[in-house]
């Protein structure tokens, strides 16, 4: 589920997995509107460096808004599209995104499940992998959440976990997981993508 721009382009056998509140755009609790829709300054370089590096970029982001009857899948899909467009407009491009809309509390019951694809579960992951033929080994997932990190793991990709968001400070399940790399920001975090794909 989610906007999947140039899905046609499956020649390509690496991808970089993005999450996006905390990581690509500034975290807002229950993000909603496109008016909250605010990139960090490098996103953009980022996310250009790593088209040029020949990367798939795949944004892969929990939706819990709609299974609290917040928005629909159609109005994530419509901000999503504004992202990608804003980006675009920049030079960077985002060749898909997937998003979970469950949750095992929600208030609408269709989406109260524990699924495979609400992060740290690897599905939304997995299923970009087969639909893009993508090799996980030439592959990295980057998040501000230690869930980023489990999900990157469960799914053999390498993990680089950044400190742009809440995430990364208060994911106290997970303890004993750690990321392959951490750093600032998404910037820093694609030059370590650089060095060691």
């Amino acid at each position: 589920m989610g906007v999947r721009p140039n899905s046609n382009k499956l020649a390509r056998r690496k991808a970089v997995f993005l999450d996006r509140d905390g990581t690509i755009i500034h975290h807002v609790e229950l993000m909603h509107r496109v008016a909250d829709l605010k990139f960090f300054p490098q996103t953009a370089s980022a996310i250009k460096s790593l088209n040029r590096l020949g990367f798939l970029v795949v944004v892969i982001t929990n939706q819990p808004v709609i299974a609290r009857g917040i928005i629909t899948p159609k109005e994530v899909d419509a901000i999503h599209a504004v992202l990608i467009e804003r980006l675009n407009k920049k030079g960077a491009r985002i060749d898909a995104v997937y998003f979970c809309p469950h949750h095992p509390n929600a208030d609408l019951k269709k989406y109260r499940l524990k699924c495979r694809c609400r992060k740290p579960a690897p599905g939304l992951i997995l299923k970009a992998l087969k639909e893009f033929n993508i090799n996980p080994k030439k592959s990295f997932m980057i998040g501000d959440s230690v869930i980023d990190i489990v999900a990157g793991h469960k799914a053999k990709l390498k993990t680089i976990l950044v400190k742009t968001g809440p995430g990364h400070a208060r994911d106290k399940e997970f303890v004993d997981i750690k990321p392959n790399f951490t750093s600032e920001n998404l910037l820093a975090a694609v030059k370590i993508v650089e060095d060691h794909s």
